[in-house]
């Protein structure tokens, strides 16, 4: 199987690479945790009463595309569900969690490292959910991971690394290596 080269740096990464690795990590990861059974002692505001009727793939892209979200705010979500997990055992990113749970991280994390984001007015139109309701998910995020909504260089580049050597699509660049590596 052929794999499609990337460039060491997620700088150089284009957002739409990025986008498809954690689209495809957030698929294997939804998959696991929808068969964890949910009780009421792990209910969260993150989850729906239902699964919502678009994918994950295509809701990632809509607000990706529609709030212009920078590549490094995309990676930030991967930190921000370390983080969260790691605080909070009984929290897990799936079918009924993952969209208000990317909403949230991508309101917050465009807030903490971008210049300039979009308001929460818009994110709320793109998100498919009330103004009020992402106020409500936006403050319930920061306070679940303790306001630490930024990150260092450093570290998203490690979790560029690490989704690029988990993904089945793609590969870092080798040096002098062309646009296809053969995995």
């Amino acid at each position: 199987m052929q794999r499609t080269s990337l460039p060491p740096v997620f700088d150089d990464c284009p957002v739409e690479a990025i986008m498809t690795m954690i689209i495809e990590m957030l698929d294997r990861l939804t998959s696991h945790n929808d068969n964890i059974p949910l009780s009421h002692a792990n209910l969260t505001r993150f989850h729906s009463r239902a699964i919502p009727g678009i994918s994950v793939a295509d809701y990632v892209r809509r607000i990706v595309k529609y709030a212009s979200i920078e590549k490094a705010v995309v990676l930030l979500v991967l930190v921000y569900i370390d983080r969260i997990c790691d605080l909070h055992k009984t929290f897990t990113i799936s079918s009924l969690t993952s969209h208000r749970f990317l909403i949230s991280a991508l309101t917050s994390g465009s807030k903490a490292v971008s210049d300039i984001y979009c308001t929460n007015t818009h994110f709320a139109k793109v998100g498919g959910i009330t103004l009020q309701e992402l106020n409500l998910l936006e403050v319930e995020f920061c306070t679940m991971i303790n306001w630490r909504l930024a990150c260092n260089h450093q570290l998203l580049q490690q979790y560029y690394v690490n989704l690029v050597r988990t993904s089945s699509s793609f590969v870092i660049q080798a040096a002098g290596s062309g646009d296809i590596a053969m995995s």
